[in-house]
């Protein structure tokens, strides 16, 4: 064992030992060195290690601290991780009535002869039917895919990562937000994709960072959500779009599109408006309908949905037969419209919550959206807050998981600029939670962020 390893594991055991309790913040790096005798790269050593271990977090500018919960893994935005009575982190909308809207449309496949034929298998393209609704339910004013391009997933992570195995071998690399979707990393690990978190500002990525990226080693891809980017909601601007568009032609650099939230924003043109020759479309139906009984789509450009068809079957992300014939009735009886329409006003008005309760606070929503980007006051840190709203039985996402890290970063250096801008931020679901509970979640939130940490600690829970 290296004597940083063994240095490490006596701070680990004050740390789990209560010696050192959450939120209390090592001290920097030199200082730590000269109380102890090492090399100030040993100390280096030792801080990434603990990092390592999950038990400290790092911030630029800010220290190292004692970590008081650990960052969830992307598995929390997907699926319940959490006990806790009100999920801010779970973030499935559901309109008033929705299984009465959705139950007539199921009526007819009960039928043995209709039932029979939607117990079938489907390929990745579906039936003919299928990829014209989805065609006319994702056509826009500039853009609508023809039926040719559309493939057909279990899900939209399915869809993405049916994309990023066609597009992307092994190895390869795939600029994307600094701060991203956190399941996207898991698909990428699992792909073994490495992802190039790119500089952006209130415009969403910005062209120079791609063209850098990609002088610096090239790049095989990129994954953008131009449209109420999650977790920021910010929305990408027409000039942006073009410039990114044009930039991108000469390398023939293709681009994953998640429009998973879009249907939520009326009248904005994909990404694939500007560049359809390059672009593929993830979207589906877990957010428009329920997540239980969905379909993923993925429009490829025209003439491109072999290799992307390929993956889908290879990786077994294709969809279910009778989740598709589900999906095409829902799509051409107006069904998923209604639904649309009432998710819409259902976002707005939990909004209005987010406005009333934590007035005065940094928060970044679009009033459109189901999710806020919350950057806590001061000293609160989002692992702190995250244990704090935990006690009290919210769960909310903390910033850091959806922070991309710096790829070629050496173990002892301090943490990315990415994951430390998200370290005092928390991303709240509005969508999952009764209204009610909601309100109540949000003003006991603002009321623990009033506090401090120390202050909530002495509080019962």
């Amino acid at each position: 064992m290296h004597d940083y390893q063994r240095i490490a594991d006596r701070i680990a055991a004050d740390i789990l030992s209560g010696r050192l309790e959450p939120g209390q913040r090592l001290p920097p790096q030199r200082s730590f060195a000269r109380r102890r005798g090492i090399a100030a790269s040993t100390a280096g050593r030792v801080y990434a290690e603990l990092v390592r271990r999950g038990l400290v977090v790092g911030e630029v500018g800010r220290g190292t601290f004692v970590r008081a919960a650990p960052v969830p893994s992307g598995r929390a935005l997907a699926e319940p991780a959490t006990t806790a009575p009100v999920n801010l982190e779970l973030n499935y909308p559901t309109a008033p009535d929705q299984a009465a809207l959705l139950a007539p449309a199921l009526a007819p496949l009960l039928r043995p002869d209709v039932l029979s034929e939607a117990t079938r298998t489907a390929p990745a393209a579906g039936t003919p039917a299928a990829r014209e609704a989805v065609g006319g339910l994702l056509a826009t004013t500039g853009w609508r895919p023809s039926a040719g391009q559309v493939l057909f997933s279990g899900n939209a992570r399915q869809a993405i990562a049916g994309a990023l195995a066609a597009l992307v071998r092994p190895g390869g690399r795939v600029g994307i937000d600094a701060l991203t979707y956190p399941l996207v990393k898991g698909i990428a690990a699992r792909l073994g994709v490495t992802l190039v978190p790119l500089a952006g500002d209130a415009d969403g990525i910005r062209p120079d960072s791609v063209a850098a990226a990609h002088r610096t080693a090239p790049l095989s891809a990129l994954y953008l959500q131009p449209t109420l980017h999650n977790p920021t909601s910010a929305t990408m601007p027409e000039v942006r779009r073009r410039q990114l568009a044009a930039d991108l032609r000469p390398w023939g650099l293709p681009v994953i599109e998640d429009r998973i939230w879009s249907f939520l924003s009326d009248g904005t043109e994909p990404f694939a408006a500007f560049a359809p020759e390059l672009t593929y479309v993830v979207d589906g139906l877990s957010k428009r309908v329920a997540p239980g009984l969905t379909v993923g789509f993925l429009v490829a450009p025209e003439g491109r949905t072999g290799q992307a068809g390929e993956a889908l079957r290879s990786g077994g992300w294709t969809a279910g037969r009778f989740a598709l014939e589900a999906a095409l009735r829902w799509m051409t009886d107006g069904t998923v419209d209604r639904l649309v329409t009432a998710k819409r006003a259902d976002a707005s008005r939990r909004q209005r919550l987010v406005t009333e309760h934590l007035r005065g606070f940094a928060v970044r929503a679009d009033p459109r959206t189901y999710y806020a980007w919350w950057r806590l006051p001061a000293p609160w840190r989002a692992d702190t807050f995250t244990a704090a709203a935990a006690a009290r039985g919210i769960a909310v996402t903390p910033g850091p998981s959806f922070a991309v890290p710096a790829t070629g970063t050496a173990p002892a250096r301090s943490p990315d600029p990415a994951a430390s801008g998200a370290a005092d931020h928390v991303r709240l679901g509005l969508a999952s939670a009764p209204f009610e509970a909601l309100g109540q979640a949000l003003r006991t939130l603002a009321s623990l962020a009033h506090g401090t940490p120390q202050e909530v600690a002495d509080l019962p829970s």
